[in-house]
């Protein structure tokens, strides 16, 4: 049996409230925070972006498992703001961390799921004897147009998972896919920010993806909602998730613990892996978590864990914890966003 080994995230301490954004562009403030539920969202620092948010999230997998970083023969980062268009973010964080030259560098793109692609991909080398270790990571710092929608919860972290087959915390005991060519979400090469088609990415998108994905799971394993102790969702906003599982027959109970998006916002790639750590934090032997992303475009990656004995040891152990970083922040106004992003667009 392989599964998570052991995992790491990074939150920027920096948040802003969606009211701050409103105001800045005249819009109705009690509007915006009704519609999307969302209280702040993180936000990264003008000398942060996917590689070194994916460095951190990576470092502190490595070592709250105590992974030699040599013995880690995989490696994926998932973003949809890889800061090269020609020139990987993966060999470039698995140089920092001090990874052997014998290991499987790829970059992924698929929008918000390009993360949890990493994970099922990778999870085949392990499956083979190829690889001791292998690591899966989803990094974002979410791109957003001014003004746009998008800007009030498009926001950054990252989420690094150690896939392995020696003192599992949590085993991968099923997944899925659900693909369509549904463009909903969409930027081209030579365009700064994504375009969007507003609210047709709900229920012919996300909706339909979510869903799809879930209920071939729960056919393919033979398990029902019922089942499991936790779940998560790419978490775009407050709503669709909640609405998602309400259609899927899950209690508000079950979302909890993963429900990270009315702190954070949504990073995007980082989305619904941020929201798995946070169930790692607190999860117990035998819970079983069912996870669900989504990525515009679209897909979603479904997977079914469950929770091992050596998750006590190893939550004694990690002390950066999603809900501490949660707690850990710093609020700044709409002028430092604005100067970030005239400075790295050279508007």
């Amino acid at each position: 049996m392989i599964g998570i080994v052991s995992y790491g995230t990074y939150i920027p301490k920096f948040r802003i409230k969606p009211s701050q954004i409103a105001l800045a562009w005249g819009r109705d403030v009690f509007e915006i925070e009704k519609s999307l539920g969302i209280m702040e969202k993180a936000v990264a620092s003008y000398d942060e972006d996917a590689i070194t948010l994916a460095i951190e999230a990576g470092s502190r997998a490595l070592m709250a498992g105590r992974i030699d970083p040599r013995y880690i023969g995989g490696i994926t980062i998932g973003s949809e703001s890889h800061p090269y268009a020609v020139k990987p973010s993966s060999t470039t964080v698995a140089e920092v961390l001090g990874l052997s030259t014998d290991y499987l560098a790829a970059d992924l793109e698929f929008a918000c799921k390009a993360g949890t692609a990493g994970v099922q991909l990778l999870s085949g080398l392990v499956a083979q004897g190829k690889s001791q270790y292998c690591l899966a990571i989803g990094s974002d710092v979410a791109q957003s147009k001014p003004s746009d929608v998008l800007e009030y919860t498009a926001s950054s972290a990252a989420a690094a998972f150690v896939l392995g087959k020696t003192d599992v915390i949590a085993n991968l005991l099923d997944f899925t896919s659900f693909s369509s060519d549904t463009p909903d979400f969409w930027r081209k090469d030579t365009e700064k920010f994504p375009s969007h088609s507003g609210r047709f990415t709900g229920e012919p998108s996300y909706f339909a993806h979510i869903l799809g994905a879930s209920q071939r799971l729960f056919k393919q394993a033979k398990m029902k909602p019922t089942d499991f102790d936790h779940i998560v969702f790419h978490m775009p906003n407050a709503k669709f998730p909640r609405e998602a599982a309400k259609k899927l027959g899950f209690s508000p109970k079950q979302l909890e613990a993963g429900f990270v998006v009315e702190h954070i916002g949504n990073p995007y790639s980082a989305s619904s892996m941020v929201g798995l750590a946070a169930i790692l934090d607190i999860a117990k032997p035998k819970d079983k978590i069912f996870m669900c992303s989504y990525g515009s475009g679209a897909g979603s990656d479904g997977f079914i864990f469950e929770i091992t004995k050596n998750i006590s040891q190893f939550q004694r152990n990690n002390q950066d914890t999603v809900a501490r970083q949660i707690k850990t922040k710093e609020y700044i106004d709409y002028s430092l966003i604005a100067k970030n992003i005239l400075t790295k667009y050279r508007i």
